[in-house]
C-alpha cells in the first residue's frame, strides 16, 4: 500500500509539474490517470456493450431529430443519412475526457462513412459547468476537436431530457433500447439506415475494437 501510496503521489506531482496551457490542474491529473482507469475498467466494459441482435428498427424515424449545435444553428438530422452516427454525451472535467482524443482519430477515420456528434451535458456531478463557448475553446484547444458539437443539454431522463437522447433511451421509439447514459462519453452507434444498433458505456474507448468491428460492420 505504501508503494502504491508513493507511485500515485509521484503522478499526481508530476502531473501539476506538467499542467497543460488551457487545462486546470484537475482537468491535467484526469488525462493523465486516463490510461489506468481504462486498463482497469475494461472487462466490465465489454460486458455492458448493448447491441440491437434483431435489428429492429425504429418506431419514430431517427431523422426527424433536429437539435442547435453549439453555435446555436439548426442542425438537421436528415442530413445523416447514408452514414453511421456516433452519439457521445461529452463534459471537460470528467475522468474520461480524454476520450476527446479518441473520437477525434475515429472522425479522421472514417470521415467518408461515420460523423460523430458530441453532446456537451453537466448532467454528471455538475463536470460540465462553463457555458457552450468554454466547451468550444476547451475542446479546440486542448483535443483538437473538429466533429460537431450540440448545445449543451440534458442527456438522462426526465422532464428536460434533449430530444435526441430521449429517442435514444426509450424502446418505446427506438425500437429496443431503453438504456440512457449511465455517466459521461457513452456512446450510442446508428447506421446507414437510422436503426440504432449499438450502446458503449463510458468504459469502453472509442477505439475500442469492439467499436471498430461496429462501425466496419455492413
Amino acid at each position: 500500500m505504501i508503494k502504491i501510496a508513493i507511485a500515485l503521489g509521484v503522478l499526481v506531482t508530476a502531473t501539476l509539474l506538467m499542467k497543460k496551457t488551457g487545462m486546470s490542474y484537475r482537468q491535467s491529473i484526469l488525462k493523465t490517470m486516463y490510461p489506468a482507469i481504462m486498463w482497469s475498467s475494461k472487462a466490465a466494459g465489454k460486458k455492458q456493450i448493448q447491441s440491437n441482435k434483431e435489428n429492429v428498427a425504429p418506431l419514430v424515424s431517427f431523422y426527424t431529430l433536429h437539435m442547435k449545435d453549439i453555435n446555436g444553428n439548426d442542425f438537421n438530422f436528415e442530413n445523416l443519412k447514408g452514414k453511421k452516427v456516433l452519439i457521445v454525451n461529452t463534459a471537460s472535467n470528467c475522468g474520461f475526457t480524454a476520450q476527446y482524443e479518441a473520437l477525434e482519430k475515429l472522425s479522421i477515420q472514417y470521415r467518408d462513412k461515420l460523423v460523430i456528434l458530441g453532446f456537451p451535458s453537466n448532467d454528471f456531478k455538475e463536470q460540465e459547468a462553463g457555458d457552450n463557448q468554454n466547451i468550444v475553446n476547451f475542446c479546440k484547444k486542448n483535443y483538437g476537436v473538429s466533429f460537431p458539437l450540440m448545445e449543451k443539454s440534458s442527456v438522462i431522463k426526465g422532464h428536460n431530457q434533449n430530444d435526441v437522447h430521449k429517442w435514444l433511451s426509450d424502446m418505446t421509439i427506438n425500437g429496443w433500447c431503453h438504456q440512457e447514459p449511465a455517466w459521461n462519453f457513452c456512446k450510442y452507434l446508428v447506421n446507414e439506415n437510422g436503426i440504432l444498433t449499438h450502446y458503449f458505456p463510458m468504459i469502453v474507448d472509442p477505439l475500442a475494437p469492439e467499436v471498430i468491428a461496429a462501425i466496419d460492420s455492413k
